[in-house]
């Protein structure tokens, strides 16, 4: 998988062929597999924090139930405000929506009025629906994979791409998902002139302390092409509210609040946004924590006989694995209760590979029993 080799919209498997969600977290999908009721799967499919909901969200939304009998505000004034505040930004350069996925729409929109999109492989499954949508020309350029590490070469790919050329987008994630590389700032600051809209989905950046941050947040002001895309789902273990948003110059969101429907977030899942993002020592708690939980889950990872995997600057581990990702989802399920995420929806990786979440010490130990069980009834003659 070098970075000289590159697809022209190669597509991504179609995980309903075997009946397979494209996404991880289906607590459904996977109770059904492992014959129990979904209370008792342990997800490591969804790369969620382990640590949350925090207690201010929860009081947040049980405070604001008495919303439910009324419409959001439309406009989103104390949600934009909160974010802008944090950002250091004006609200208006602050649009929410129902989780990044549902901006990923507008994205798709945008991008498909351009000549071709560039999207950095493997990616997300939902870059492709959002492009697909809008018949955008998609084009898949490639990591380079050497051992069990992703890299990329980003003047070999501008000189793919061709350099200055003002009819292309180009659409990444950073950090990157799934092999959990993080993208040097400078790196990607220096694609900004060469594209005629850039998308930088950093739904993983919070899990970074802001000193390790690479983020291009800070240069939306100075580059009308550039969109942000930003989650509080993750983080704060909120996905069941969907709650995401976008910074980007302002002119380019109200385009897409025409577009829209106009109540895109829900009002608890408002107020929960509102409510976490002053809580300081959620965050503290977590950076404190994942490094050494990560670096330990890959170290052990790293002990079990054919499973190789990859080093990650966020809260969850690309695995490479000599038995197919499927089979060892199957039996996992059915053996220990414990869902992964196989990554067949990622075009490039196929069935030899599996994402998994960092967890709490006890449930990682679990995961790695489970994986344990496996691969030794595997080796026996």
């Amino acid at each position: 998988m070098a970075g000289s080799s590159n697809f022209l919209d190669s597509g991504d498997v179609n995980p309903q062929q075997d009946q397979r969600p494209t996404h991880g977290g289906n607590l459904v999908w996977a109770a059904q597999v492992a014959g129990c009721s979904r209370d008792r799967i342990l997800d490591f499919s969804a790369s969620i924090n382990p640590w949350g909901p925090p207690d201010s969200a929860i009081s947040a939304i049980q405070d604001n139930l008495s919303s439910l009998n009324s419409y959001p505000d439309p406009n989103y004034t104390l949600l934009r405000q909160a974010l802008a505040s944090w950002h250091g930004l004006s609200a208006d350069w602050i649009l929410p929506g129902n989780g990044v996925a549902a901006l990923l729409t507008w994205v798709g929109r945008e991008l498909a009025q351009l000549d071709a999109v560039y999207v950095i492989a493997p990616a997300f499954a939902d870059y492709a629906r959002s492009l697909k949508a809008f018949d955008a020309p998609i084009v898949r350029y490639p990591l380079t994979v050497a051992g069990n590490k992703f890299t990329i070469d980003w003047a070999e790919f501008l000189e793919f791409a061709g350099t200055n050329n003002q009819q292309n987008g180009l659409l990444l994630n950073n950090p990157h998902n799934p092999t959990g590389k993080l993208f040097a700032k400078g790196d990607l600051q220096a694609l900004l002139d060469n594209f005629s809209l850039v998308v930088v989905d950093e739904a993983f950046m919070d899990f970074l302390p802001p000193d390790q941050q690479q983020s291009l947040l800070d240069l939306t002001p100075d580059y009308p092409n550039l969109v942000i895309l930003r989650s509080l789902t993750k983080f704060y273990s909120l996905p069941g509210l969907r709650i995401g948003y976008a910074i980007a110059h302002p002119q380019r969101l109200r385009r897409w609040q025409t577009w829209r429907d106009p109540w895109s977030v829900n009002a608890l899942a408002a107020a929960a946004a509102i409510a976490v993002l002053q809580d300081s020592s959620f965050r503290e708690k977590t950076w404190q924590w994942l490094p050494a939980a990560r670096e330990k889950l890959y170290h052990k990872l790293s002990q079990l006989p054919g499973l190789t995997p990859v080093p990650s600057a966020v809260n969850y581990l690309l695995v490479q694995t000599d038995l197919p990702a499927r089979q060892l989802q199957k039996q996992l399920l059915q053996t220990s209760q414990v869902l992964i995420r196989d990554c067949t929806s990622f075009a490039e990786l196929g069935d030899r590979y599996f994402r998994i979440a960092v967890r709490s010490a006890s449930e990682n130990q679990q995961l790695l029993a489970g994986l344990a069980q496996i691969i030794a009834k595997q080796e026996k003659p």
